[in-house]
């Protein structure tokens, strides 16, 4: 039996370098998974500009856990690091439809597919070790699947961090992200857990986000 459970995405944008003190402070609160890419952020600053230096890094942080915990994490990152300063970062917080986090076998909510309400796509995104998002693919092809783009991420669970030299390590990761119609996603959820074994310790995690308007999806 599915147990109907409320469970929030927070996404962080952070100047180079901070994507992970934001994990950490996270994590403290509740967070079940997160992983850190690397974004490009403009800059509008006009000495920067006569200097050929209109663009910023940034890395963008992701990470999940039940809402209560979720809305508590991120008021506590947006706290610490400062985000009501100006150029400090920024943080959203989203409603996940389906969760499936390492070690649990359900799926959370958003099970049966409602036309009605406008929702015609899902985004759905599988973080796994790095090297697999290609089987991730392959899975969901298999299940009707008609693309997807593989991010790369270094990423921090709940399982503990490698530490060398005193230095914390965090493994590479891959986001690999679809966009499927949302009768499909039902299948392709299956396909790529079954094949991936996403329900065993440590293999990985999965979150559906409703998608409210799409463009550029072609063909079938």
């Amino acid at each position: 039996m599915i147990r109907l459970r409320r469970y929030g995405l927070i996404l962080c944008i952070v100047d180079d370098g901070l994507g992970s003190k934001a994990l950490k402070i996270a994590k403290k609160r509740g967070v079940k998974f997160g992983a850190v890419f690397l974004g490009v952020g403009t800059v509008k600053n006009k000495a920067l500009e006569l200097l050929g230096v209109n663009e910023s890094k940034k890395e963008v942080a992701i990470m999940g856990a039940d809402m209560r915990d979720a809305i508590a994490a991120l008021d506590a990152v947006s706290e610490e690091m400062a985000f009501h300063k100006p150029r400090h970062g920024i943080g959203v917080l989203f409603h996940m439809a389906d969760f499936a986090p390492r070690g649990e076998n359900e799926i959370y909510g958003g099970d049966e597919v409602d036309r009605t309400s406008g929702v015609s796509y899902n985004a759905i995104f599988t973080i796994v070790d790095k090297g697999k998002g290609e089987s991730v693919v392959d899975s969901a092809s298999k299940a009707g699947s008609k693309g997807a783009t593989i991010i790369n991420a270094r990423g921090s669970g709940l399982h503990k961090t490698n530490i060398l030299f005193a230095i914390e390590i965090e493994p590479e990761k891959e986001i690999v992200l679809i966009i499927a119609d949302s009768l499909l996603t039902k299948p392709i959820l299956k396909a790529i857990r079954e094949d991936m074994g996403i329900d065993e310790e440590g293999k990985g995690v999965m979150f559906v986000l409703d998608v409210k308007r799409a463009y550029g999806l072609y063909g079938k």
